[in-house]
């Protein structure tokens, strides 16, 4: 796409990926301005906020862009904060990135941009865009269209994503060619907008702990856990005074705050429909048999969308799905949208 003389409002987070993208759209004789975006942090724990506002601050300079600082504080702490809280004491497993891009990024980011005039905004996703669709980043280990399923339509079609057709070492090779102040720095490995707070360590201050009984299968006691809000469907927990692992939640009771557990993953479901949610379709979408997705980087499975009754019927069995993870739907290297599995 041609952004010579373009005005592009770019999220600068602070890390590699925004600065490259910041750097090739000057490059590509863009208008450029850096914003930061100020989210929602937990009081009390450790977070990155400052530092990061701090080197995306030195990208600008570094670029000489104007930079400047959005406050979404609020959207950040009504539309994934409170969003993740609730739904995890209803036992369910959200993914708070998606409803940081359609609530924040996509959302006040986007707004605020249209209304200071830009033309695009412009992120450091892996994804791209052709043609008004939205595609998987080039790079397979990086593609994060996953999380963009729920991203309105309008806000697609005015976003660029300048490192969507790089590999990340060439991300990383960009970075020291434009002697970028953030070259070296590592990838956030937070929630969004946590920074390197963990989401384990962060339910556990909002939740506290909830010592309950683990079970197997049959009902018999195995060990106690902190809680059952604290651990997700499938994923592996350390138990107390229990024998030698690996044990992995099989099942999750709320009302007993109790853990059903296995030595081994849970086996595969049936493969009768997976009822959706806050559905969003990006363009025109009928019933028909498309590819999905129903974890980050999870397997790629077939199945028959019926966009009336919100249904997926996979073709073959899945692993057990976790209420509140996002099923993306793709077309090739298109990302037709998604839902959230009921």
């Amino acid at each position: 796409m041609d952004v010579k003389g373009k005005r592009v409002y770019v999220g600068l987070s602070g890390g590699v990926d925004s600065a490259v993208s910041a750097a090739l759209l000057k490059e590509a004789g863009a208008s450029a301005v850096g914003v930061f975006i100020k989210g929602w942090y937990p009081p009390g724990m450790p977070c990155t906020w400052a530092a990061d506002r701090r080197d995306a601050m030195r990208v600008a300079a570094r670029l000489g862009i104007p930079f400047t600082t959005l406050d979404a504080s609020l959207e950040y702490k009504q539309g994934v904060i409170d969003y993740l809280l609730t739904e995890y004491k209803a036992g369910r497993t959200p993914n708070p990135d998606v409803m940081c891009n359609r609530e924040v990024k996509f959302g006040a980011f986007y707004r605020y941009a249209k209304e200071k005039g830009a033309d695009y905004i412009a992120t450091g996703h892996y994804a791209r865009i052709s043609g008004g669709a939205l595609l998987r980043g080039l790079d397979p280990e990086k593609d994060q269209s996953y999380f963009l399923w729920a991203v309105p339509d309008e806000a697609i079609a005015r976003t660029l994503f300048p490192v969507g057709d790089l590999h990340k070492d060439e991300v990383r090779r960009f970075a020291k060619r434009f002697d970028l102040p953030v070259a070296g720095k590592r990838d956030s490995q937070g929630i969004c907008f946590l920074g390197n707070i963990s989401v384990e360590d962060f339910l556990l201050k909002e939740f506290g702990a909830a010592p309950g009984r683990a079970v197997d299968g049959a009902g018999r006691e195995i060990g106690t856990h902190d809680g059952a809000t604290l651990h997700t469907l499938g994923a592996r927990i350390a138990l107390t005074d229990a024998e030698p692992g690996p044990w992995y939640v099989v099942r999750k009771d709320m009302g007993r705050n109790e853990l059903v557990v296995s030595k081994e993953p849970a086996r595969c479901r049936d493969m009768r429909a997976i009822h959706l949610t806050q559905t969003n379709w990006l363009g025109d979408i009928g019933d028909g048999e498309y590819e999905a997705q129903y974890r980050y980087h999870g397997p790629v499975i077939r199945g028959v969308l019926s966009v009336r009754d919100h249904t997926f019927t996979p073709h073959e069995p899945t692993e057990p799905l976790a209420q509140g993870q996002s099923l993306v739907l793709y077309q090739g290297e298109r990302c037709l949208g998604g839902g959230i599995m009921l």
